[in-house]
């Protein structure tokens, strides 16, 4: 099974490619897997009949035959997946630069997982759309399906990636709000976001995730953190200076002085989402940006295949 490494992360200026080897080796991998075969191998040919559209016809059997005969598909389905992002000024951590020794955080990792699933999304014909919300939704895409679209979308990963944002806010209630009114028709909503918003509006927080399955839809949220920094506070013991990405806000400290603090509200919060997330039937996944893609097609093959 192909890997994507943290050196190969380090550079995403070809999006589709590796959005291509990430989708390639899971694929290997399905192959001694119960998901051998979903969706990614037809079942077989029959005549291409005048007046069908071309796009399945299978030109390699042309070439050696002479005759024209497209591919019935094992799952043919008219799946419709909106990919929201969060693209605050938090997602950005760990910052990456030439000099950091990380090569990957959370944006990057949420842009090239969503250019991973949109490229199985491709390949399973199932029309996919793109979101980026932070103090607002700044972009928001229809489904499509097509190749043209794809590579569309691919742009405005890349630019999420290339143009890092300080000191901007997430109101991710507000946004998720706003999602789910502008999604007319059912669909899968994939959520990318580290959930970090003020305190106080963790109810509301949790009453927009409500909104998006009271408009029928159905929901993964990857938490997407950096388990070891973000959630366990792995920091040598040593002083540091703590800056908020989003505000601005400064803390000199030792973390020693507020690690089991910390851990503990952490923990805290985060055990309150599951449970809001397993009360509203939303799929609740925590997305270790160190963790790799895997965990990410796995959860959407399984979430899909209790659609059908």
């Amino acid at each position: 099974m192909q890997l994507i490494t943290n050196e190969q992360v380090r550079d995403l200026g070809n999006l589709e490619l590796l959005a291509r080897q990430v989708v390639e080796g899971f694929i290997i991998g399905l192959h001694k897997s119960p998901f051998h075969g979903f969706s990614v191998e037809f079942a077989e040919h029959r005549i291409y009949n005048q007046g069908e559209p071309t796009r399945n016809i299978d030109w390699k059997v042309f070439a050696r035959t002479d005759k024209m005969y497209t591919k019935r598909y094992e799952e043919e389905t008219n799946l419709r997946c909106q990919i929201v992002v969060d693209s605050s000024s938090s997602m950005y951590f760990p910052e990456v630069s030439s000099r950091s020794e990380d090569h990957v955080n959370k944006i990057r990792f949420s842009a090239l997982a969503a250019a991973s699933l949109m490229n199985l999304l491709l390949k399973q014909r199932d029309a996919f759309g793109l979101t980026f919300f932070n103090e607002g939704v700044d972009l928001h895409s229809r489904p499509k399906s097509s190749t043209t679209h794809y590579r569309l979308m691919l742009t405005y990963l890349q630019q999420l990636i290339d143009r890092p944002t300080h000191d901007v806010k997430t109101t991710t209630a507000a946004a998720l709000h706003q999602i789910a009114d502008s999604i007319h028709r059912r669909s899968l909503v994939v959520l990318f976001s580290d959930m970090f918003d003020e305190a106080e509006q963790e109810e509301e927080l949790f009453a927009a995730l409500q909104h998006l399955k009271h408009a029928k839809h159905e929901v993964i949220l990857f938490h997407t953190v950096d388990t070891s920094k973000e959630i366990d506070f792995e920091f040598e013991n040593r002083p540091y200076e703590f800056i908020d990405m989003e505000s601005g806000e400064r803390v000199k400290l030792q973390p020693q002085q507020v690690r089991e603090h910390y851990v503990a509200q952490v923990a805290a919060y985060q055990q309150r989402l599951r449970l809001k997330c397993l009360q509203y039937k939303i799929d609740y996944v925590e997305a270790d940006i160190q963790a790799g893609f895997r965990p990410i097609l796995q959860q959407y093959l399984v979430k899909r295949a209790r659609m059908r």
